[in-house]
């Protein structure tokens, strides 16, 4: 009777351990690595590892379908060219799933293969060759940002961007208002039928719209968008882009990056994003938020 006491006693002490190390084992991010080089594929599977993360890697398409098809992941690593097809399918299948961020390695780094990446739903992509380093610092950049998103729009939002959004603290862009005060956006469905929104100014009176709906923005999209709104009228180069976001969440961003950025952000804010009016590219120059004219 005492040695099993003692014996109940002992795997009891021991439950706490128990549970610390199941904690620990789901706090352990699982990435997906597609590599078909088995150089490359090495390196990076010790260098993952090594920063704490848990690695499945496969060599080709046929592999990863097998692997997605019964698992779920935090981050994907995407190689485009691959014997038996290419990443893009794999993302696909991925994105339709869910929205695990994904960043390609790409030996190209011309604009259709950046673009048809992106257009799949593609977080980043870096060029081969690359610095281990760099791709593990965009990994944790993007994971910050899909783990807060809401959470780090109000961050981006008190990050000493002042926008002149009256008292209100509502902005308008043409069918689209932004409520400084709250974070949040909104998109008007008919602005014509609303007839809820005076542009005098480029302010909101009122905003009881039944046609809006709200879009949902990353801390980085909504702090690039408080940017582009601070400089109306003004056209402002990568460079300077790149300074600001830098300078406000302290995030590693490169130009690939910031390409991707615009994109996302022309993808939720435009009507139609492959001809975008509210943030207008500027040909050599960089973008531009045009100034409405005053009503």
């Amino acid at each position: 009777m005492l040695q099993l006491h003692m014996e109940i006693g002992w795997q009891e002490n021991l439950l706490p351990f128990v549970k610390l190390g199941e904690y620990l084992m789901d706090a352990v991010k699982d990435i997906f690595l597609l590599e078909d080089d088995k150089a490359i594929a090495m390196g990076l599977v010790y260098s993952l590892e090594k920063e704490g993360y848990r690695v499945t890697h496969a060599e080709n398409v046929k592999q990863a379908m097998e692997v997605l098809a019964d698992r779920s992941f935090a981050f994907c690593i995407l190689d485009i060219n691959l014997p038996d097809g290419n990443g893009y399918e794999v993302c696909k299948a991925i994105k339709e799933k869910s929205d695990t961020p994904v960043i390609f390695l790409t030996a190209y780094d011309d604009e259709v293969n950046v673009i048809m990446g992106l257009e799949l739903g593609a977080d980043d992509y870096i060029c081969k060759p690359f610095r281990v380093r760099e791709l593990m610092a965009r990994i944790k950049a993007i994971l910050r940002r899909t783990e807060g998103t809401r959470g780090g729009a109000n961050q981006a939002a008190d990050s000493n961007c002042v926008i002149d959004a009256g008292d209100e603290g509502i902005v308008c862009i043409q069918n689209l208002c932004i409520h400084t005060k709250e974070a949040k956006v909104f998109k008007l469905c008919d602005i014509a039928a609303s007839g809820g929104v005076s542009r005098t100014g480029g302010k909101a009176e009122t905003f009881e719209n039944p046609g809006r709906r709200e879009i949902e923005l990353t801390a980085m999209e909504y702090r690039l968008l408080l940017i582009f709104i601070n400089n109306r009228g003004m056209v402002l180069s990568r460079n300077r882009l790149l300074e600001d976001i830098w300078d406000v969440s302290g995030d590693f961003v490169n130009d690939n990056t910031l390409t991707v950025y615009i994109k996302r952000l022309r993808d939720k804010i435009e009507d139609d994003p492959a001809n975008p009016q509210i943030i207008k590219t500027v040909r050599g120059l960089g973008y531009i938020l045009e100034k409405e004219e005053t009503l």
